[in-house]
């Protein structure tokens, strides 16, 4: 532990359970403080950057990106940040549901390849001719 009760930036990485390197990666793109610096030139952290960097990863997991994290920050809190929170989830809902929907039709896709395939089977055995690949090659062509 660095002076004042500061972590140096391994100590910070451990407390937060992310690398050394997501930290200074964090930090180059101003998702945290900027760093005091020891006497010897050693970046220096309070323990409340291992809460940011948590936060930042359950964000993450949640699916905001870095850049959308970032605009969290700079809120100045209160209704407008209340705000800006609500509409990116918003935003995150409509994507998840557009993706549902590709998902759901490429779910679809691939049960008519499958039943394709099982119907050749069953009716040619050894001498099937897969007609998914058949389908590919005559759509190159």
């Amino acid at each position: 532990m660095a002076e004042n009760g500061a972590l140096q930036i391994g100590e910070i990485a451990g407390l937060a359970g992310v690398s050394v390197d997501t930290v200074r990666y964090y930090e180059k793109l101003k998702l945290l403080p900027t760093a005091a610096r020891t006497n010897s030139g050693y970046r220096v952290f309070s323990v409340e950057t291992a809460d940011r960097i948590r936060f930042i990863k359950q964000a993450q997991e949640m699916g905001f990106t870095l850049d959308e994290i970032k605009q969290l920050f700079v809120s100045d809190g209160g209704e407008n940040q209340c705000k800006s929170v609500r509409d990116l989830i918003q935003v995150k809902l409509t994507q998840l549901e557009d993706r549902m929907r590709q998902m759901k039709s490429f779910k679809g896709f691939l049960n008519r390849h499958l039943v394709a395939c099982e119907n050749e089977l069953d009716a040619h055995g050894k001498a099937a001719s897969c007609p998914v690949l058949t389908t590919i090659e005559i759509s190159r062509k």
